[in-house]
C-alpha cells in the first residue's frame, strides 16, 4: 500500500483504478482511428467531385460519410466518459499536474472538438444549403478539426511521457507550467501526434479498403467499389509509410525519454555494446533475467535507438542500478520536502532541496511500502527499484504484434496500389480476399501499440515524477467495481450498436442513399445499358460553385 500523509492507497484500489481507465481508453480507441482515417478519406472523394463534377463521388463521399457518422457519434460518447474520470478516480493526479495537463485538453475542449461536431453537422445536413465549394470547405474543417483534437490530446499525453516545460513548486506541491511552447513541441507528443494520426488513416484506408474489396467480390456496385478501392490503396499506402517513418522516430525519442520503455521493448537484459543489435524473436526468461535464444539483426537497435553506431543501449540491468540511486537520492529530497512545507523559508533547505528535487518522484516510489520514507529498508528500496521496471514478456511480443501487421499491412497496400496502376485488381480475387481478412489489422495493431505506450511507463503516470499509487483517487475499491461494471456494459453496448448499424449500411451498400442507382434498389426509367458513370453528370442538380 502506498502512505501519503494520513491517506492509504491500497495495491487493489490501484490496480483497479488502472483496469478501469485501460478498459476506458481501449474501448474509445476502437472508435477514434476510423474517425481519423475516414474524415480524409471524405476530403479527397468530395475535393474529385468538386473538380469533375461526376454525382458517383457525391455519392462515395455521402455513403462513407454515413459510415463515419455512426462511428464519430459513439467516439463522442465515450470519449466523454473518459475526462471526467480524471475528476474521480484520478484526483490527485489531476491536483497535481492539473496546471499542466489541463492546458491542451481545456484547448482541445474548446478550439477543437467544437468545431469538429459543428462542421460534423454543417457536413450532414448542409447538402442542400450549400453550394459544392462551400460544402467541402466545410468538410477540410471537419477534418482539421477532428486532428486538432487528437492533437492537443496528444500533447498532453506526450507529457506525461517527457514531462518537460513544467517545474514542481514545493510551496503549492504541484506542477506548474513554465514553457508552454516546450510542453506544444515536445519532441515526443510531436512524433506521437504524426505516428496515432497516421495509425487512424491507416484503419480508414484499410476499412474502405475491405469493404470495398467484399463488394468487388460480390460483383456488386463495381464502379462505386472501384473507385473506393482505388483511392483507399492510394491513402493507405501514403499512411503505413507515415506510421513506420513515424515509428522509428518515436523509438529514438522513447530512447531519450524513456531508457526503461526501450529495454523491455527489446528485452535488452545487460546494456549492449554499440552498435547495438535488434532482437528479431527470442524466448524471453524473466525469472533468470535472460533471454535463453534470440534471432538477431546486427546494428539496427543501435540505430533505431541512438541513430548512431558507437552509444549502447543500456540494459535493464544498469538501468536498475541508475534507479536504485535515483530512489536513495530521492529519499532525500522527500525528506527536505517534508522539512521545508513545515519551513517554507529557510534558504538552505531550498538550495538543498533543489538539488536532489529532480529525484523526488523517485523517492516517492518508496511511500508504497513506508509511511516516512527516511525509515526505509535496504529490502524496500530494492523492492521500489524493481517496481521501477514493467514486465518484459508482454512488452516485447505485444510491440512486435505492432510491427509485425504495419509491415503486413505495408504490402497489401503496396500490392494494391500496384495492381490499381495497372488497372487489374478486379480480377485479383486473392488479392481481394486479402484485403477483406486484414480488416481487424490496424486495430489489433493500434490496441497493442497504446498498451506498449501506457504499460511502458509504469509505474509512472508522469514518467519520473509522479507515481501512479500517488495519482488515485483515496475512494472504495466497491465504487471503482461499479462503475466499472458500469462502463464495459454501457460501452458493449454502444459497441454492438456500431456492429449493428455498421454491418447493415454496410449490407446495403450506396443503395441505402436511396438514389435509384445502385444495386438492391428499384432503379430509375433509363436505358438497359445503364452505366452510373457516364449517366450521373446529366443528373447532377446541386447548386453551382
Amino acid at each position: 500500500m502506498a502512505v501519503w500523509g494520513c491517506v492509504v492507497i491500497t495495491e487493489h484500489l490501484v490496480d483497479m483504478s488502472r483496469l478501469q481507465f485501460a478498459v476506458t481508453a481501449l474501448y474509445h480507441f476502437l472508435f477514434v482511428p476510423l474517425t481519423l482515417g475516414m474524415v480524409w478519406m471524405l476530403v479527397i472523394m468530395e475535393s474529385v467531385y468538386v473538380m469533375t463534377g461526376k454525382t458517383i463521388w457525391k455519392d462515395m463521399t455521402q455513403y462513407w460519410g454515413k459510415l463515419f457518422g455512426i462511428n464519430f457519434a459513439l467516439g463522442v460518447t465515450t470519449g466523454i466518459t473518459m475526462e471526467f474520470q480524471f475528476g474521480t478516480n484520478w484526483a490527485y493526479y489531476s491536483h497535481y499536474v492539473g496546471d499542466v495537463f489541463g492546458a491542451p485538453l481545456a484547448i482541445e475542449g474548446l478550439m477543437a472538438f467544437f468545431l469538429e461536431s459543428t462542421m460534423a453537422g454543417l457536413f450532414f445536413f448542409g447538402w442542400d444549403k450549400l453550394s459544392r465549394t462551400q460544402h467541402l470547405l466545410v468538410t477540410i474543417l471537419m477534418a482539421l478539426g477532428t486532428n486538432l483534437s487528437a492533437l492537443w490530446i496528444l500533447i498532453a499525453n506526450g507529457w506525461m511521457q517527457n514531462p518537460v516545460g513544467a517545474e514542481f513548486n514545493y510551496l503549492t506541491m504541484r506542477m506548474e507550467m513554465v514553457n508552454f511552447f516546450d510542453v506544444i513541441f515536445n519532441p515526443d507528443a510531436q512524433n506521437k501526434f504524426v505516428h496515432t494520426v497516421s495509425a487512424g488513416y491507416t484503419a480508414g484506408a484499410m476499412f474502405v479498403l475491405s469493404i470495398s474489396a467484399l463488394y468487388l467480390l460480390k460483383q456488386r456496385d463495381v464502379e462505386f467499389a472501384k473507385r473506393s478501392f482505388q483511392v483507399a490503396a492510394a491513402f493507405g499506402f501514403a499512411s503505413i509509410c507515415s506510421v513506420i517513418v513515424l515509428g522509428d522516430e518515436s523509438g529514438y525519442s522513447i530512447g531519450l525519454a524513456q531508457q526503461t520503455k526501450i529495454a523491455t521493448m527489446e528485452a535488452v537484459w545487460h546494456t549492449e555494446p554499440a552498435p547495438a543489435n535488434f532482437n528479431l524473436i527470442a524466448k524471453i526468461n524473466e525469472k533468470k533475467q535472460t533471454n535463453d535464444w534470440a534471432v538477431q539483426i546486427p546494428y539496427v537497435m543501435g540505430i533505431i535507438g541512438t541513430r548512431s553506431l558507437d552509444k549502447p543501449i543500456l540494459g535493464i540491468k544498469e538501468i536498475k542500478e541508475i534507479n536504485k540511486e535515483r530512489i536513495i537520492n530521492g529519499q532525500h529530497a522527500v525528506g527536505l520536502l517534508e522539512q521545508l512545507r513545515q519551513n517554507p523559508n529557510d534558504a538552505s533547505l531550498v538550495l538543498e532541496f533543489e538539488q536532489v528535487k529532480d529525484d523526488l518522484g523517485f523517492g516517492l516510489l518508496l511511500k508504497k511500502y513506508t509511511k516516512d520514507v527516511s525509515t526505509a529498508t535496504p529490502e524496500m528500496i530494492a523492492k521500489a527499484t524493481e517496481d521501477t521496471i514493467p514486465r518484459v514478456l508482454p512488452m516485447f511480443w505485444a510491440f512486435r504484434i505492432m510491427v509485425g501487421l504495419g509491415f503486413l499491412m505495408l504490402i497489401l497496400f503496396g500490392i494494391c496500389l500496384w495492381h490499381t496502376v495497372k488497372g487489374k485488381f478486379t480480377e485479383n480475387k486473392w488479392l481481394l480476399r486479402w484485403a477483406v481478412l486484414m480488416l481487424p489489422a490496424p486495430w489489433i495493431a493500434i490496441e497493442v501499440g497504446w498498451f506498449v505506450a501506457e504499460y511502458g511507463r509504469q509505474p509512472w503516470t508522469i514518467y519520473g515524477m509522479l507515481p501512479t499509487h500517488f495519482s488515485v483517487s483515496n475512494i472504495s475499491v466497491t465504487n471503482v467495481y461499479l462503475s466499472l461494471a458500469g462502463f464495459v456494459l454501457f460501452y458493449t453496448f454502444l459497441l454492438i450498436v456500431e456492429m449493428y448499424l455498421m454491418i447493415k449500411y454496410i449490407k446495403k451498400g450506396p443503395a441505402s442513399l436511396g438514389t435509384g442507382r445502385y444495386d438492391g434498389e428499384d432503379k430509375p426509367a433509363v436505358n438497359s445499358a445503364f452505366n452510373p458513370i457516364n449517366t450521373l453528370n446529366k443528373q447532377e442538380t446541386d447548386h453551382a460553385v
